[in-house]
């Protein structure tokens, strides 16, 4: 009998969600088999652009994103302490992420990627680049595709520090 594949838990914030948005590509996070996205509730308040609100909406009611509650103590304990630190999004991320052993998707930098590190760890953290590679790896996409992604989010003033997806193959 095959293995059945480990599903990681990936916490995601607002700048993933957008970055998805941006390529046309928020159904890519729901088939990634390696990988279950989550937002927590204070993700989905801070999406103020009512296109991006309702697609978001739509992934959750398809079953492409899971919509989460930081309701259990000590996630709730950190929330609060992190909520001096940062906006209720990331706070709720990172405070899921590390009570509850999950992986956190975001483009943070300073601050809040230094908070990360110190509470999860480097390698728990993925940016936008790791889940397209993820679905390149997986056949969802191919790097022509990711290349034009690459581009697009550029444009978008999300630049990634490198020629082309496949030479992070």
């Amino acid at each position: 009998m095959p293995t059945p594949a480990v599903i990681t838990v990936v916490i995601t914030d607002t700048n993933v969600l957008i970055n998805f948005l941006h390529i046309g590509q928020l159904a890519l996070l729901g088939v990634l088999p390696t990988y279950r996205i989550q937002l927590p509730a204070e993700v989905l308040h801070e999406l103020t652009d009512l296109a991006q609100r309702t697609a978001v909406d739509e992934a959750i009611a398809a079953g492409q994103l899971d919509l989460l509650v930081v309701d259990a103590l000590d996630a709730m304990a950190m929330f609060g302490e992190l909520r001096d630190l940062m906006g209720r999004g990331e706070a709720a991320c990172l405070a899921l992420a590390a009570t509850g052993g999950f992986h956190l998707a975001s483009d943070e930098k300073k601050r809040f990627r230094r908070k990360a590190i110190a509470l999860i760890g480097e390698a728990r953290i993925l940016g936008t680049e790791d889940l397209l590679l993820e679905a390149i790896r997986c056949g969802c996409i191919t790097v022509a595709q990711a290349d034009g992604y690459k581009r697009v989010l550029a444009e978008k003033r999300y630049a990634m520090p490198f020629a082309s997806f496949a030479e992070r193959l």
